[in-house]
């Protein structure tokens, strides 16, 4: 995401570096690019220009002129305002009702009921509560049947009631049936249409009155870019949301919704959907959002995603086994699984500072280990525990079993060795840092 964004604001940084010194002149020179940069990315045109004056301001403000390393400076400033923009720091849901209620709004297609799906787990996982969804979209073919699949995948109980077609009394009726049964918080996903219409405008708002939710939200697809903002203005002057669900950020996305909803219907982006896994949902943390889009990469989210997925029992097994010389190939196959968990590669890897440009035109999918699983899975149970075994004629039964080729497992065999090494190293302290 913001791909061409962060590309764009490096080039208008590099108009300062190449100056001798930095006059007002070159720093309002640098502001006009960016402003341009942001409209390029589909950002609001008041927003933008509100946005470049603001940093000029508190750039010659802080006589970045004089300062010993002006770019760092004005980068900074860029960084805090962009943060500031997309609401300075991470907004919480409101989950204080018994039960609390989550009510969803969107156009169709805008991801509302996958999303509804992502929330659910994402609650009962890393908060330990348990949500029940709500079937309240009456008119789209299929909508029930595809939130009772997710309900089934996530392990969260779906509430359909097709003795009525009439939304406003399920959802009461939903949330009645949550006391009675103890669900803590209940998630009702509603109809979207293809357009704003009246009907939809007012059925919606008479849901809301109905159960008295504590948190509204409003999900939108990112992609839709402009579209995005004026929908949810539209929304919000109907609604009064408490916050905004950015869906498909994963995608082409240029940014510019992001960047402009905050300050058009001052309220939070309080989520963001990542992928079309149930786990691609993040807390949306605008200072984190503005590290990625300067391309400084998001170390602190990257770290947070390990810890969810780190099973401390695991790695305190697999680092006997290190210690003893038994790390063998399906010790190797669960950090696998593990690093899999934490979502998309290509994603976890433009979160590391500096790769996001050097993985601009590199496409890496969620099969990015399938190769490497299929070489393991043709593995005999001896020899996945003895890799010393695999000879000439083992390997050449495995490449032909795996669909791959014998220079692909001996590759594996090679980088199983180094990690290994490199591992039992950092598990028995031989591997120390570097002192400066």
């Amino acid at each position: 995401m913001f791909e061409n964004l962060t590309e764009r604001l490096e080039r208008s940084f590099k108009i300062l570096k190449g100056e001798g010194r930095i006059t007002e002149i070159n720093v309002a020179e640098t502001m006009k690019d960016i402003r341009k940069a942001l409209l390029e990315a589909d950002v609001n045109y008041k927003t933008a220009k509100q946005f470049t004056d603001q940093v000029k301001d508190k750039a010659l403000g802080q006589n970045v002129i004089n300062a010993i390393k002006p770019g760092q400076l004005l980068i900074k400033i860029t960084h805090d305002e962009l943060a500031e923009l997309m609401g300075g720091k991470a907004a919480e849901i409101n989950l204080k009702g018994n039960p609390a209620i989550i009510l969803m709004s969107g156009l169709q297609g805008s991801g509302k009921t996958t999303f509804s799906g992502k929330l659910a787990n994402m609650l009962k996982n890393k908060q330990g509560k348990k949500p029940m969804l709500v079937a309240c979209d009456v008119y789209r073919p299929a909508a029930i049947e595809q939130l009772r699949v997710l309900g089934e995948q996530i392990g969260v109980h779906v509430y359909t009631d097709e003795a009525t077609t009439d939304p406003i009394k399920k959802a009461k009726a939903a949330v009645e049936y949550a006391k009675v049964y103890g669900y803590d918080v209940v998630i009702v996903d509603t109809a979207g249409r293809l357009a704003i219409d009246e009907q939809m405008m007012t059925e919606i708002a008479a849901i809301k009155q109905a159960i008295n939710p504590h948190e509204t939200l409003f999900v939108v697809d990112a992609m839709t870019g402009q579209d995005a903002v004026n929908t949810a203005k539209e929304f919000n002057d109907r609604l009064d949301f408490d916050g905004v669900v950015l869906t498909k950020l994963d995608g082409d996305a240029r940014g510019g919704a992001a960047l402009s909803i905050r300050s058009v219907v001052n309220k939070p982006i309080k989520f963001i959907g990542t992928g079309e896994k149930m786990e691609a949902i993040d807390v949306f943390h605008p200072d984190r959002m503005a590290d990625r889009i300067l391309g400084m990469g998001d170390v602190v989210s990257l770290v947070e995603r390990a810890q969810e997925q780190y099973d401390e029992e695991e790695a305190r097994r697999i680092t006997k086994r290190l210690a003893k010389n038994q790390f063998d190939f399906n010790d190797f196959l669960s950090q696998i699984q593990q690093v899999k968990k934490m979502g998309n590669m290509k994603d976890l890897m433009s979160m590391i500072p500096g790769m996001s440009k050097a993985l601009k035109d590199v496409e890496i999918g969620d099969d990015a280990f399938k190769s490497i699983e299929a070489i393991i899975y043709s593995m005999t149970p001896e020899e996945r525990e003895h890799p010393s075994i695999l000879n000439g004629s083992r390997r050449n039964r495995i490449a032909k079993g795996s669909g791959t080729s014998i220079v692909e497992v001996n590759r594996l065999l090679k980088q199983f060795e180094q990690t290994s090494k490199m591992m039992k190293m950092v598990a028995t302290g031989k591997l120390k840092p570097r002192r400066h």
